[in-house]
Order: structure tokens, then C-alpha cells, then sequence
């Protein structure tokens, strides 16, 4: 491995550095200034570097500049004694891997610098299959039938219904209905119903004559005439009022309307493609969507799967969505790990990729590293992927907890949600599995939260839970409690002293 370059005109620090690199088997060379720093880049490269920002002669700042273009790879750590937001974000904006404060804690200091390294080690920072930018993207099985029923209907001009939660991409599937079929070099034209006020749909949908109503006065084409020869998209069509749905069915059924306001009918050629999230069998059973209507529009259904329902495709949609973020923001891409797409994948995404692609965003922008780690990812989605995995062993635990031992004070509701205290789940190790992810997740959340004392105040509440699980199930005898625990009669004595447990324990 090539050695890591310090850069700082402090030889206190430099010194300190290049000790504490030494003892953590990490090759090192110092330089008192950018200068000397820049003159040894002409002959060789560093693995990593770490540079003060105020230096005389050259900045660290100007080093970073100079670094990066030569070398958009390597990972550099600015550090400075002035913590001041201008430094920072200058840091940021030159492609600096890390912004490390000074005074800095040793230890966190070179654990930065592994990091750095394992950066530096990585292969080519985006997959070049990603950056080909398709259409829609997914390998899950659900998304290859959405795939073939695309290709199935390219060269068809058959009305088409597409079903699927918001976000899931209906659009997208929309589009490429259309870019795939006879009618490819006409206008695709979208409308969402749900979006515009009821009593200008009409307007948006048909247009309108000079003089209908007040404010119109000029003649305007509705996005029926705009998509003459192409391809009209009508997204959440379930929303669409009863009297437009009259109107709706009359252009299915023979290809002409009327402007609101005019008295001669006007033809359109237009393939209508259609989309819900809504369960349109169920409006119709209320009323509340026409049958006939229902029927013209549901010739062909898509149904596109929900991303928690296609999960193996997360990976693969952040590093694409990662990617175009870079792009659009005018950044250097990031990489996430394999932890923090684990975690993702987890994650149910309530609005879908959607959802998931505002995630990317965001921490195109807002995450401090090129590699994207788990405590780097958003704390909202953190909290509730820990919360859905805590309810989720609640309900599994609820039998154990019950019989008039209630769980403890502690900071979270961890203890329950760690199953210690669902007997069958200590007795297999298949079950063992749920509450040791919950307990990583937990742990994750509270080190992402910044919180103290994790193994003390855990190992408290999964001591409770433990003795409550035990003495319940021995009905309150404490000696068999404490045999079925593998521990001694003192020391459940002891621990329930030291748990405030002992109202719980009779």
C-alpha cells in the first residue's frame, strides 16, 4: 500500500500523525507545506492525504484544487483549528473526503484515515451499466413481467390501465408504452386529474372556445388535440369527477368532443393510457366510478409491483439514482456501502422509488463522505426502519411480557423489541435471527443519534428482559429462574436489585 501524506507546517502535529499511523501498521510521510506536497505529486501518489487548511505559502485549500486535478480519486481530509463555516464548505465544495476539526481525537483520526483508504481502494466509483441511464430499471422477477408485457404491447395501440401504489413509476411504464409503439413519433402527453381543480379539468382535458367563460379569451386546444396521433396519459383517473367520466367514455367510444363552449365536434386520434392507485373495482361498487367507463379503460392491466415487494432492486436503483444526482448537482459521485444498502433494502419506502430517489438526492448532497456509511444516511429513515423492526418483534414478544411482569423504564423500547422474552425465539437459532437484527438496528439508530452509554443501558434492558422472561416462566421461583439462566442464586438476587425489579419479581 502506498504511504499516507501529512501535510501541516505544525511539526507537533505531524508528529502525532505520523505515531499514531506507525502503530496502526499504516505507511506515512510528512510535509511542512503544500509547496513540497505538490513537488513530490509530480513523481508519485499518495494512498490517502491528510492537509491543514492554513499553511503559509499555499493553502490547503489550493492543495485540495490542485489534488483533485490531477488525481479526482484520491481522498483527501482537510483539517484546520478554525471550525468555521466558510472552511467547511470551501472543503466540501473542492472534493474533500472528510472535514476533521482540530483538536481531533487520535483514535478517530486514524479510524478516519482507514476509511480514506478503503475509498482510495475501491474499483471504478459508478457502474458504467448504471450510467447508461434505461428507461426503467429492475431485475426483481415482478419488473421482468412488467417488461415483457411492454414488449407484448409494442406494437399495439390498445388502451392500457396501469395499477400501482404512488411512486412505484407509472409514469415511467406510460412512457415507454408509448416510446415503443406505432405511435413513437407523436406527442406523449400527461395529465394528472388528481391534480387540477375539478372545475378547470374540463377545460384541461377538451379546451375551450373564445368567450366560454370569463378569462377565456382566446381559443386554447385541451390535451386531447395536443395529443392528436400520439398517446394521452390520464395518472390517477380514479379521482376523476362523475360528469367527466360521462364525457370521457363518449371520446373513448367514438373519438370525439366538444370544447367547452363550442358546438362542433372535434376528432382526435388518440391512444389513451390510464393509471390509478386506487382499487377502481371498489369505486365502482360505491358509485363513485362508472362501470362502462371502468370496462374501456381495463383492457390491458399492468400492475406494477411496490418497491418493498421488489427489494433485490434497491441496490442497484440508489447507485443509478446516486449517480444522476452527482450529475445533475455537478458533484463527485458517491458510493454507498454494503451496510447502508443492507439497511436500505430493508427499508419498505412507503412512497416507493420515488421516495427512494429523493433519499439518493439528498445524500448526493448532504452526506459528509464519498462513501455513504449507515450513520450517514437520513435519521428519519433510520428512526423508522427502527421503529417498523421494533413493532414488528413487539407483537412477536406481547405473549411473553404478559402475566403481570411489565418491562422496565429503560431510555427505548428496545427491551421488548429484542424478542429475548418469546421463549420459542431462544430455543432456534432461525428465530434468534429477528431480534439480533432488531438489536443491530437499534444500536445503529442510537450511535446515528449520538447517544452515550449504549452497551451499559442496553446490556440493562436485555439483562431485564432476560430475569422478567425467566421468572415468569417459572411462575416467580427465583433459584430455578436463575439455573434456567445459566447464572448463580446471588446473582439474580444481585441483578434484580441493581434493575429495580424487585416489585416484578415478587
Amino acid at each position: 500500500m502506498k504511504p499516507i501524506w501529512i501535510v501541516d507546517d505544525d511539526r507537533s502535529i505531524r508528529w502525532v500523525l505520523e505515531k499514531a499511523l506507525t502503530r496502526a501498521n499504516l505507511p506515512c510521510r510528512s510535509f511542512p507545506s503544500a509547496s513540497e506536497a505538490l513537488a513530490a505529486l509530480d513523481n508519485e501518489t499518495p494512498q490517502a492525504l491528510v492537509s491543514d487548511i492554513r499553511m503559509p505559502g499555499a493553502s490547503g485549500i489550493e492543495l485540495l484544487q490542485e489534488v483533485k486535478s490531477r488525481h479526482p480519486a484520491l481522498p483527501v481530509i482537510v483539517m484546520t483549528a478554525y471550525s468555521d463555516l466558510e472552511s467547511a464548505v470551501s472543503a466540501f465544495q473542492g472534493g474533500a473526503f472528510e472535514y476533521l476539526p482540530k483538536p481531533f481525537d487520535v483514535d478517530a483520526a486514524v479510524a478516519l484515515v482507514r476509511r480514506a483508504i478503503e475509498e482510495s481502494l475501491r474499483e471504478d466509483q459508478v457502474d458504467e451499466s448504471v450510467l447508461g441511464s434505461p428507461e426503467i430499471l429492475g431485475q426483481a422477477p415482478a419488473m421482468q413481467e412488467v417488461f415483457r408485457a411492454i414488449g407484448r404491447l409494442s406494437q399495439s395501440q390498445v388502451t392500457v390501465m396501469i395499477t400501482g401504489e404512488s411512486g412505484s413509476g407509472k409514469e415511467l411504464v406510460a412512457r415507454a408504452l408509448h416510446k415503443h409503439s406505432p405511435r413513437a413519433q407523436g406527442p406523449f402527453v400527461a395529465i394528472n386529474t388528481a391534480a387540477i381543480p375539478r372545475d378547470l379539468l374540463e377545460s384541461e382535458l377538451f379546451g375551450h372556445e373564445r368567450g366560454a367563460f370569463t378569462g377565456a379569451q382566446n381559443m386554447r386546444r385541451g390535451r386531447f388535440e395536443q395529443a392528436d396521433g400520439g398517446t394521452l396519459f390520464l395518472d390517477e383517473i380514479g379521482d376523476m369527477p362523475s360528469e367527466l367520466q360521462t364525457r370521457l367514455l363518449r371520446v373513448l367510444s367514438d373519438g370525439t368532443f366538444y370544447r367547452v363552449g363550442g358546438h362542433s365536434a372535434v376528432r382526435a386520434n388518440v391512444r389513451v393510457i390510464a393509471a390509478t392507485h386506487q382499487p377502481l373495482e371498489e369505486r365502482v361498487k360505491q358509485g363513485m366510478f362508472r362501470e362502462d367507463l371502468f370496462h374501456r379503460l381495463n383492457v390491458i392491466r399492468l400492475r406494477l409491483p411496490a418497491l418493498r415487494e421488489r427489494s433485490e432492486d434497491i441496490p442497484l436503483l440508489a447507485k443509478h439514482f446516486l449517480a444522476r444526482s452527482a450529475r445533475d448537482l455537478g458533484v463527485e459521485p458517491k458510493r454507498l456501502t454494503p451496510a447502508s444498502l443492507d439497511v436500505l433494502s430493508r427499508f419498505r419506502f412507503p412512497g416507493n422509488v420515488r421516495q427512494l430517489e429523493n433519499v439518493c438526492h439528498w445524500l448526493a448532497v448532504m452526506a459528509p463522505t464519498q462513501t455513504i456509511d449507515v450513520q450517514d444516511l437520513p435519521p428519519e429513515l433510520l428512526d423508522s426502519l427502527s421503529r417498523d423492526a421494533l413493532a414488528n418483534d413487539v407483537v412477536a414478544s406481547e405473549p411473553a411480557l404478559s402475566g403481570g411482569f411489565e418491562r422496565g423504564t429503560g431510555a427505548t423500547d428496545a427491551p421488548r423489541a429484542f424478542g429475548a422474552a418469546d421463549q420459542a425465539g431462544l430455543r432456534t437459532t432461525s428465530d434468534a435471527g429477528v431480534w439480533q437484527n432488531s438489536l443491530q438496528t437499534e444500536v445503529e439508530r442510537q450511535l446515528a443519534r449520538g447517544d452515550a452509554d449504549l452497551m451499559h443501558n442496553l446490556t440493562q434492558q436485555f439483562e431485564r428482559v432476560l430475569i422478567a422472561s425467566a421468572l415468569r416462566a417459572t411462575r416467580g421461583r427465583r433459584i430455578e429462574a436463575a439455573s434456567r439462566l445459566g447464572i448463580g442464586r446471588n446473582t439474580i438476587t444481585r441483578k434484580i436489585q441493581e434493575l429495580g425489579m424487585e416489585d416484578e419479581a415478587g
